[in-house]
């Protein structure tokens, strides 16, 4: 049986083990593969016949153990893994499944540095070149990276949002002396090709994650640095005021989900345009009841609204996130059909 299982190829090994996992989950994974995958795992899920018990155990255990493995370096690198494995499998299967592994995988730099608190990385690369800064930060994730470009300096923020996006490839030697520097144990499987990193993308999903106040710091400075990259970069972002761009049934999606404290301050001082779509997609009864309401709230603390916005904000993105709504974006490249 075991010869059987080698003599199978990854896609047919990826069908079957699929069907074992059902439709519900199979869908949840394809949600995550690209259009030419889905194509080719779907053909070959409808060419497989029957898939026996012996079959099936053999590539959920196969599944299983890879799972386990890429879990295991993640927490402590491919060493870790292979002597965590060494004592679980075996010496021998531990070998071909960090080989397989291997293969394709590649750790991404600065693995440990997002594990790290915020903080801790901000204490160190506060004194850096704004390159340094702004390489470390392109490969945080967002969230991360948001935290520590609000903490920088201000006369800083600018330009190391414009160095993220504007940054092209870095090569695998400054990579690896900048990862020794911040954390001596972190990863050294980079790669010897160039990695490509920054770019408007990642310097957009930074400032999706900055507070309001700084957002409109970098994106005014950028506006007199280089008006053309700072008009692109609002052009992939979603402010408060774009909720004007939503569909109505994304508008009542967005009213159900956040907070009314949040809609009444948000709307306070937004434009009338904004006021108007909103309100056009409650009952007549709320809506009557929000604008009571926020005649009666009186003078309000700008810094309280943006706060407002910026959570208000932060839904619509999860909303579009897990598909419950879409943002057309800018550039004309979503069609809405």
């Amino acid at each position: 049986m075991a010869r059987h299982r080698e003599s199978l190829t990854g896609k047919q090994k990826a069908a079957i083990l699929l069907i074992s996992l059902g439709p519900d989950v199979a869908a949840q994974i394809y949600k995550h593969l690209t259009e030419e995958e889905i194509d080719k795992l779907t053909l070959e899920i409808s060419s497989v016949k029957k898939v026996n018990s012996n079959q099936k155990e053999n590539i959920l255990d196969q599944f299983h153990q890879i799972a386990l493995a890429q879990d295991y370096i993640s927490q402590g690198g491919i060493n870790y893994a292979k002597s965590i494995l060494d004592k679980a499998l075996g010496q021998q299967e531990a070998t071909k499944i960090i080989n397989r592994l291997t293969s394709s995988l590649q750790v991404k730099p600065f693995d440990f540095a997002r594990k790290a608190e915020p903080s801790q990385i901000l204490n160190f690369i506060q004194n850096e070149h704004p390159q340094t800064i702004a390489l470390v930060l392109s490969y945080l994730d967002a969230e991360q990276a948001s935290q520590i470009l609000s903490e920088l300096p201000q006369e800083m923020q600018a330009d190391i949002a414009k160095r993220i996006a504007l940054m092209d490839s870095t090569s695998p030697e400054i990579i690896y002396e900048i990862e020794q520097v911040l954390e001596r144990k972190l990863s050294t499987s980079v790669t010897q090709d160039y990695t490509q990193t920054g770019g408007i993308q990642a310097v957009v999903e930074v400032l999706n994650g900055v507070d309001r106040s700084t957002e409109r710091t970098i994106l005014d400075a950028l506006e007199i640095q280089d008006p053309e990259l700072a008009e692109e970069i609002k052009k992939r972002m979603f402010i408060f005021e774009d909720i004007v761009t939503l569909d109505n049934r994304a508008i009542q999606r967005v009213i159900r989900e956040v907070e009314n404290d949040d809609l009444r301050l948000s709307l306070k001082v937004a434009s009338e345009e904004v006021k108007e779509i909103v309100f056009k997609n409650m009952s007549s009864r709320m809506a009557e009841t929000f604008k009571e309401e926020m005649e009666f709230m009186g003078p309000v603390r700008l810094r309280d609204v943006e706060e407002a916005q910026t959570r208000i904000v932060s839904v619509i993105r999860r909303l579009e996130e897990v598909g419950e709504i879409v943002i057309a974006r800018g550039g004309g490249d979503d069609i809405i059909v």
